[in-house]
């Protein structure tokens, strides 16, 4: 039996109010569903070759806790919007 599918996460800015824009909504939507995949086959060899889906989650989970943006956090500038609908 197939899991259901978690639902999708809502995508907010770094003030908590969700992104607006749909284009932006489509291409984090693209990406996830991309890391997915990968991660789904990574978990798979892992499994194969022997290893606890247990470690191979403790080990992803510190790979993401550690990850940061190269980039500054993208703050709107006054009279601006980041987040029109397209």
């Amino acid at each position: 039996m197939k899991k259901a599918e978690a639902p999708a996460p809502k995508w907010c800015t770094w003030e908590g109010s969700p992104i607006a824009c749909t284009e932006k909504n489509k291409v984090m939507a693209e990406n996830l569903e991309e890391i997915k995949g990968y991660l789904q086959d990574a978990i798979d060899d892992a499994v194969l070759m022997g290893c606890s889906e247990a470690s191979f989650r403790e080990a992803y989970l510190d790979l993401i806790r550690n990850l940061h943006s190269q980039y500054p956090e993208q703050k709107a500038r006054a009279g601006e919007e980041n987040d029109k609908v397209l």
